[in-house]
């Protein structure tokens, strides 16, 4: 059965850079049983509505201004696959979550720099998927749980997005992490490594929470709740990696199996 995994997006940039954390994403690519599909929530797709991408090759959407030009030239156009959608959307109705097909949308960067750094080839097919950082953490949680039974099937559920992710925090030149984005993380490993899911449900509790996932920025947290309700029937929880840029940003990756 696979892991489902969360994984930080981080910049842009990462699709063009060569450090610790892309060459992690990739030996992760290489190593991970190598699934038929990949269902992946991401940040950068907002939706009131769960939206269940039912396109069948996608378009790459180069949502993002002010990077190099050599990101817009960037390509991955990954197969989608509408039957496992159709499957998806059944899964998520039989729980009472109301969803909405969507056949024209493209891979945003949430989506696609992570898939080109763990699967360059763009040969394996994606269901792409919305996420609501208006919905309460359990809410969030519960649909990837609907969705835990496709790990048996060979799916891989990824969470795209952030566990320290703001913007107006980010230091361009800074050499060392700042001390508060260390001790979220540093609450958030402990309270994942343990499933306490009323400590991580209540996470705007946490030490530096309001820096760590302002509100304008919580679409980047969410994605580790779908994550880890797709592992909700055996509830272990591994940090990967975890590394920053930018003095906060947090390059992190956790398994959920």
């Amino acid at each position: 059965m696979l892991p489902t995994l969360f994984i930080a997006h981080g910049s842009p940039t990462l699709a063009l850079e060569d450090n610790v954390y892309t060459q992690f994403l990739h030996s992760l690519g290489e190593h991970l049983p190598r699934p038929r599909a990949i269902v992946l929530f991401s940040a950068h797709w907002l939706a009131a509505t769960q939206q269940v991408s039912g396109v069948a090759r996608y378009e790459t959407i180069h949502d993002f201004g002010g990077f190099p030009d050599a990101l817009r030239e960037i390509r991955y156009p990954a197969p989608g696959d509408p039957q496992l959608a159709e499957k998806i959307a059944d899964l998520l109705g039989q729980g009472g979550i109301a969803t909405s097909r969507d056949t024209r949308r493209g891979l945003d960067h949430g989506a696609w720099v992570v898939l080109r750094l763990l699967y360059p080839a763009a040969d394996i097919p994606v269901v792409s998927m919305s996420v609501n950082p208006r919905l309460a953490p359990e809410e969030q949680y519960r649909i990837g749980k609907a969705l835990g039974v496709l790990r048996e099937e060979g799916v891989l559920l990824i969470g795209s997005g952030g566990t320290v992710h703001n913007l107006g925090m980010i230091e361009w030149d800074a050499q060392e992490v700042n001390e508060w984005a260390l001790e979220f993380d540093g609450w958030l490993g402990d309270r994942a490594a343990r499933w306490d899911l009323d400590a991580l449900f209540a996470y705007e509790q946490a030490p530096h929470a309001a820096l760590a996932v302002p509100r304008h920025g919580s679409e980047h947290f969410a994605p580790l709740f779908y994550a880890m309700g797709g592992a909700d029937d055996s509830r272990r929880a591994a940090l990967l990696h975890r590394s920053y840029a930018y003095g906060s940003l947090s390059h992190s990756v956790w398994q959920f199996s």
